[in-house]
């Protein structure tokens, strides 16, 4: 089976405040904002979710197709990529544009502030679906007409899709949202995108359930919750050995959705694995830092839930 991963290619600029922005803000004064925070701590990442998931689904040895724009600057994410045995085939340089740019401050409670540039995504649809060869679709954060149209091309050629709206849920409306709904065969999201989601369309998480084969709910440290076929899956937090950086975590979880689904996974099992893949993120800085082999997360997920994934 062949993933295709729609969405993101993006340089991460990630700094890290020392300090509680929540210390920062005078809540009375939020709408004459101006503050400064001192960075002393500032790295240069690879980026991007459709980069991150293709990575973490890389390190499962699964066969994950990114499929996303990029801009004339992207030579040395091109060669990680080539290091890291991720394909290309489906990456388009736009010449004259920046590839994605993320600027990403953390504070000590794991909050953050992001500034983005879209750079060469705004042309994301220019690249299509291909025809054949693709089993299962991924339409993370893109440029908007790319992430519509995506979605439809999925759904004409009648291929199952994750919807993950992420950073990109302010671009739609309700009207907008629900037509991904029903495109969909899976809708992954966390808790805040949620909300919104619910709010937006005035759909509750049974209406949603009713209208896809799965709604994968992530909170963090709290779990997650998989709502499939009437029936609700809560998925403990797998346990980090320490909290570095959250950057990326939502993008391995949904590499782990991914591996389990490819190998036909009941979704206890799935969201396990997806859970244990966001924990060995956050204990390492940036997004594609961590490396483990096959064999070694079989035995961590053994460790961390007392059974084997075969």
């Amino acid at each position: 089976m062949s993933a295709l991963i729609c969405g993101s290619f993006a340089y991460d600029t990630i700094m890290v405040y020392p300090g509680y922005f929540k210390n920062e803000i005078l809540p009375d004064k939020v709408h004459m904002l101006n503050v400064s925070f001192l960075v002393p701590e500032m790295r240069r990442e690879f980026g991007g979710c459709a980069g991150n998931i293709a990575y973490n689904l890389r390190l499962l040895e699964g066969d994950g197709l990114p499929m996303g724009t990029v801009g004339s600057d992207f030579g040395p994410y091109a060669e990680w990529l080539d290091q890291n045995g991720i394909s290309r085939q489906y990456l388009k340089t736009i010449d004259g544009t920046y590839t994605a740019q993320a600027y990403i401050t953390t504070d000590l409670d794991a909050n953050q502030l992001t500034a983005f540039h879209p750079g060469a995504m705004n042309h994301a649809q220019l690249q299509s679906v291909p025809d054949s060869g693709i089993t299962l679709g991924m339409v993370s954060p893109n440029g908007r007409e790319a992430m519509i149209q995506h979605a439809h091309e999925f759904a004409m050629r009648g291929i199952p899709f994750f919807f993950d709206p992420g950073q990109g849920m302010p671009m739609f409306d309700g009207y907008a949202l629900k037509v991904f709904i029903e495109q969909a065969h899976y809708v992954t999201l966390n808790d805040y995108e949620f909300e919104l989601l619910r709010e937006r369309t005035g759909w509750s998480a049974q209406d949603i359930t009713e209208r896809v084969e799965a709604l994968i709910v992530t909170g963090g440290n709290k779990g997650s919750v998989i709502y499939h076929a009437g029936r609700r899956h809560d998925i403990p937090a797998a346990k980090a050995r320490e909290v570095v950086d959250p950057t990326g975590c939502g993008d391995a979880y949904r590499a782990g959705l991914i591996y389990g689904l490819m190998r036909d996974m009941d979704w206890e099992a799935t969201g396990r694995i997806a859970s244990l893949m966001g924990a060995i993120k956050i204990e390492k800085p940036g997004t594609q830092n961590h490396r483990f082999t096959l064999d070694e997360f079989k035995a961590r997920f053994n460790k961390e839930f007392g059974c084997n994934l075969d």
